[in-house]
């Protein structure tokens, strides 16, 4: 009798035979050898805040006021609709297992049974037109009524999912390498995305604030993302200076006031012989206005602790203390999602590793699609208790398939064992909350939700490579998904401006790779 094998726990590393040993810091990632694990280094101007026991908002003078403005600093971000993605490092299920994904006439156009098994459900657990027996669509965006990452998704979020709408977007990306461009947090930020403490924040002490890579025609170095990937990376972007122990927080801002004052004095009587050491000038004057602007807005760094949030940890929290205390990547969610849906960021990444779980078994991948529909529900209860909409978005560098076998143990389920890598069967969603209502599908005129997905996929369970341009070519993935977002906030029309050199086509062809009306007039202050 063959022995059941047991499970791996969530954060145990992956060691498949099929590999080689991982090398590369993204290899690590990936197969859970490493984790995203580290603190920031701020400025010392940017540090200059008063303690907790002396937290108040100060006003600034009204000179300083002024300079502020004309330096453009962010008094509460740029007011867009808060933007996360979950980057699963590893070459995660998406497509079938999870979300359902069909052929042109949607996600109901079901595919074949050998399809299906290639995603890893047997012919028992295959959704088809004569039942509905394993279709969900709670959250609009059908998925599998088995998925364990829909499962963590409506633990978190039961209740919040009459508001929420999303859609699949079938797309190849290579197996198990960083160097797929699927990060697309400074395509967002182009479009308008900004905090008012920093424009963006992952979890990964790189270009992308991810596991992949971005888009190098998008990357913005003024915009790079800060490393917050822990409740004390939040706390420290504003922690307290040795001056706070001798002067109240209002004297704190004075002080401030003053540097701005004769530093800018000081640079004033400095002569420049070219613009570009006027733009030079500028900035570091303009650093000190922001500094005394953070010392007068942030005398509390308990205020974005994630930690002392009762929305976020505690009896009433998305989290309970035990699970946040033992689960590295429940705090680095909480980290990222205060930061984010709080305006402080414009958007975020988090990066999960060991989703490379091909590992002779089922269970492994279930467990850990479970912890990331944990977090994922757990960014849309926040955003709904903070009353603000919020668009979420999950991908992953490749994907996996099954040869078949079942893995019958009670975390296995039932399901196909994932046997290997296979970038056939990936596909990226996205998910969108909106606290006024369910956001709707672009009218396709046809009585069909195809903009439900964008693509299709073959009966075999592979992606149709033309069905749009995001489905072989990365770098369009990430267009598509900026211009969803763009489209959320009626903006979709200057997609083009911003975007000159993009690969989407024409108007006609955009509206085709658009899932939603919009949810609000530009900004969320301004719902539809």
């Amino acid at each position: 009798m063959k022995l059941r094998k047991t499970p791996l726990h969530p954060d145990a590393p992956l060691l498949l035979e099929g590999h080689h040993r991982p090398m590369t810091r993204r290899e690590l990632i990936a197969h859970g050898f490493k984790a995203g694990a580290g603190t920031i280094v701020g400025g010392a101007l940017s540090g200059l805040v008063v303690n907790s026991a002396l937290a108040q908002e100060v006003s600034l003078s009204n000179d300083i006021e002024e300079l502020r403005q004309a330096c453009g600093i962010a008094s509460s971000g740029a007011g867009k609709i808060p933007f996360i993605c979950f980057d699963l490092a590893g070459g995660a299920n998406m497509a079938g297992s999870n979300v359902l994904v069909g052929g042109p006439g949607g996600q109901m156009d079901f595919l074949s049974t050998a399809g299906y098994n290639k995603q890893g459900l047997p012919g028992d657990m295959t959704p088809s037109s004569s039942t509905d027996d394993f279709v969900n669509t709670d959250l609009g965006l059908a998925f599998h009524s088995d998925s364990q990452m829909l499962a963590g998704i409506l633990e978190k979020a039961s209740g919040r999912s009459g508001q929420v709408n999303g859609c699949v977007i079938p797309a190849r990306s290579e197996n198990d390498t960083g160097n797929n461009p699927h990060n697309p947090m400074y395509g967002i930020n182009r479009a308008g995305a900004n905090g008012e403490l920093l424009a963006l924040v992952g979890s990964r002490a790189n270009d992308s604030g991810g596991n992949s890579m971005a888009p190098a025609s998008l990357i913005n170095p003024e915009a790079r993302p800060t490393k917050v990937d822990q409740p004390s990376d939040v706390t420290g972007l504003v922690d307290t200076g040795d001056l706070v122990n001798l002067l109240s927080q209002e004297d704190t801002v004075r002080v401030m006031e003053s540097m701005t004052r004769m530093s800018r004095e000081r640079l004033n009587n400095l002569s420049f012989d070219t613009s570009q050491d006027e733009q030079l000038k500028e900035l570091l004057s303009c650093g000190y206005v922001k500094s005394a602007d953070l010392a007068a807005r942030f005398g509390d760094p308990a205020s974005i602790d994630p930690e002392r949030d009762d929305d976020i940890v505690g009896p009433n929290g998305v989290f309970s203390d035990e699970e946040f205390d033992s689960d590295r990547e429940f705090r680095k969610t909480a980290s990222v999602m205060k930061l984010v849906v709080e305006g402080r960021a414009g958007a975020g990444t988090v990066t999960m590793g060991g989703y490379d779980y091909h590992t002779g078994d089922r269970a492994t991948g279930e467990i850990r699609d479970l912890r990331a529909g944990r977090c994922i529900g757990a960014c849309l209860e926040y955003a709904a208790r903070k009353n603000v909409p919020i668009m979420i978005y999950v991908f992953s560098d490749g994907s996996v398939f099954s040869n078949g076998m079942i893995d019958d143990s009670p975390e296995g389920r039932g399901k196909g064992v994932w046997t290997g890598d296979n970038q056939q069967t990936a596909a990226s969603f996205f998910l969108v909350y909106n606290p006024t209502g369910r956001p709707q599908l672009m009218d396709t005129g046809s009585g069909t939700a195809t903009h439900q997905q964008i693509g299709y996929m073959r009966p075999s369970g592979d992606v149709e490579t033309a069905s749009t341009p995001a489905a072989n070519n990365v770098n369009l993935l990430v267009e598509t998904v900026v211009l969803n977002y763009m489209a959320l906030h009626g903006e979709q029309s200057r997609f083009e401006q911003k975007f000159e050199r993009h690969g989407l086509g024409n108007s006609t062809m955009m509206d085709r790779l658009t899932g939603f009306q919009p949810i609000c007039n530009g900004t969320i202050d301004q719902p539809t």
